[in-house]
């Protein structure tokens, strides 16, 4: 690809996933209930989805997708119902001063891994992007392995470079809860936002 097609595609993805969304509503969630060593496994899930999404364009697979869509639909709703039970879990579980004065630690990365990559395959805002303004963007049909790897690049590069900067944001932000009562109100606050991040999910098409 020329130099101007990957400023453009950088600029293009950079604002996307910046835009609000399920996935960094699910980042901050998670920093502020649990911590910033939540921040790697989930951005790593939500990174291998987007690439899957490319692949997927980038090979013409559009229309497969289209085809299979009860598999993408079934994704999803794993997705949303793996967010409900992490924000439910957020609202009831008990909260002493241990918890308020130390992360918690009753995730796995795993799991954490898995939450993200089900985020954004069910995710319509990566579907959106990838599925139909990446074709605008960038021209598949003229994709060369090089285009590819230099695409892929920059997306293993911005994507976790901004997601970094909400996980850093809510790190900062957790600092000023101290109590068990704070720290009760901040698991439920990330809770909500987990749980807004699986109502995005669960009402768009």
């Amino acid at each position: 690809m020329t130099l101007a097609g990957l400023l453009v595609f950088a600029a293009a993805y950079a604002l996307a996933v910046a835009s609000p969304g399920p996935g960094i509503a699910a980042v901050v969630g998670q920093v502020l209930g649990r911590g910033i060593r939540t921040a790697p496994s989930l951005i790593a899930g939500i990174l291998t989805g987007d690439l899957i999404w490319f692949t997927c364009a980038a090979l013409g697979l559009a229309a497969l997708a289209q085809a299979y869509a009860g598999i993408f639909l079934a994704i999803k709703w794993v997705g949303v119902a793996y967010l409900v039970f992490l924000a439910w879990k957020m609202w009831t579980s008990p909260v002493d001063a241990l918890q308020a004065s130390a992360d918690r630690k009753d995730i796995s990365h795993g799991q954490l891994f898995i939450s993200g990559l089900s985020l954004t395959l069910g995710n319509p805002k990566a579907i959106a992007f990838f599925m139909a303004l990446l074709p605008a963007i960038v021209d598949l049909a003229q994709l060369s392995v090089a285009g590819f790897a230099e695409v892929a690049l920059l997306i293993a590069i911005i994507l976790p470079t901004v997601l970094l900067g909400y996980a850093l944001f809510a790190h900062a932000a957790r600092g000023v809860f101290r109590s068990p009562r704070a720290m009760k109100t901040l698991n439920r606050v990330s809770g909500t936002a987990i749980a807004g991040a699986a109502a995005a999910i669960a009402v768009r098409n």
